[in-house]
């Protein structure tokens, strides 16, 4: 009777938690739009296939791309491992992360990542010359990243990462530091795990470069020598994010097997079903929603599905992902799948190593 009591609070729980972010995100987004209030927007794009496949709920759901989605997850990795991440983005452009984790003893970890988003060449074009010039150009977007992370206790975990940021355009860049913030509670209570997280702090950043300096005659009229110019851009913000997260074993809740291990504990199970939700708010966009379910059987083949409210490009995600156990290591192979409403689909492949 209890167990039955615990049960459906947890379930009750979960679905007022979703009520009320639901509530949040509606007024907002149709009563306040903030869009292109910041830049940097390639620090907002999505890393790992794993936790796109969830529909983006990935602040309690965690794994090396914990760097990303909430710095406090890096503490589960219990081992050398590392992860590379390529995304097929729409318009041309590849969007990657690669990540490498090293533990520092049994409570602290440490780990180097980079993200890249390019364009490829693109032509140049001018008023004169609409079909281009025959020269081309990239857009270029990079951010190195060192996190660090660790337990408090057995159940609370800490993470902060400090980001060094690029935007390079043709012969333009402007560069800046950003701070991501993380914490993690985890519980035995139907392996139940709380987030939170902030993203993306840090000072406005400002074009610079060879391509803002021009000589032009002041008056054409005028037989003088061209003046030296410099053109100087307005600084922008980059996009400030938090993140509200909860992820539960729902096989446990099914079941009726309260006091459940944690999510991510080593020993192997035959079935195992996590659910998770994410509450994301945003400097410049309205806030957003996500919802994932993974099924994992016998700890070698997982499926997932999500869904994200409150994004007017993606909402129905899904992925499947390969694990391999071998000697002294494990990898594994996840893709996942986004339709996008105009944009045509998104494809994103990821693989991860563990060294024993």
């Amino acid at each position: 009777m209890a167990a039955s009591v615990y049960r459906y609070s947890l379930l009750f729980l979960v679905l007022g938690a979703v009520h009320l972010a639901a509530q949040l995100y509606a007024p907002s987004a149709g009563q306040f739009k903030k869009v292109g209030a910041a830049g940097s927007q390639f620090l907002k794009v999505p890393v790992g296939a794993r936790m796109v496949g969830l529909g983006g709920s990935g602040a309690a759901v965690n794994d090396l791309t914990a760097i990303y989605w909430n710095p406090a997850g890096l503490a589960d990795i219990g081992s050398l491992s590392g992860h590379f991440s390529y995304t097929q983005w729409f318009g041309g452009f590849s969007h990657n992360f690669a990540a490498v984790a090293v533990p520092l003893g049994e409570n602290y970890r440490i780990a180097a990542s980079l993200v890249s988003f390019t364009s490829g060449d693109i032509p140049v074009t001018t008023l004169e010359q609409p079909e281009g010039t025959g020269a081309t150009y990239t857009i270029s977007d990079l951010a190195l990243g060192v996190t660090f992370s660790g337990r408090v206790t057995e159940q609370f975990s800490f993470g902060i990462t400090g980001r060094f940021v690029q935007n390079s355009l043709l012969d333009v860049s402007s560069t800046g530091l950003t701070f991501d913030v993380g914490t993690l509670y985890q519980t035995d209570f139907y392996g139940l795990r709380l987030a939170f997280s902030i993203h993306n702090l840090g000072p406005d950043m400002q074009y610079s470069g060879q391509g803002l300096y021009l000589q032009r005659r002041l008056l054409e009229a005028l037989n003088a020598d061209p003046t030296a110019l410099s053109i100087v851009t307005n600084p922008y913000a980059i996009p400030l994010m938090f993140r509200a997260g909860v992820a539960f074993d729902l096989l446990s809740v099914i079941q009726g097997r309260m006091q459940t291990a944690k999510l991510y504990n080593e020993e192997r199970q035959e079935h195992r079903l996590i659910a998770a939700a994410d509450f994301e708010t945003y400097s410049d966009v309205p806030e957003q929603f996500a919802l994932g379910l993974e099924y994992t059987w016998n700890e070698l083949l997982s499926l997932r599905a999500g869904y994200r409210f409150g994004n007017d490009q993606m909402w129905l995600t899904g992925g499947v992902g390969v694990r391999y156990i071998g000697s002294g290591f494990r990898g594994q192979v996840d893709y996942a799948l986004t339709p996008t409403r105009m944009l045509g689909l998104v494809n994103r492949l990821s693989l991860t190593l563990w060294l024993e």
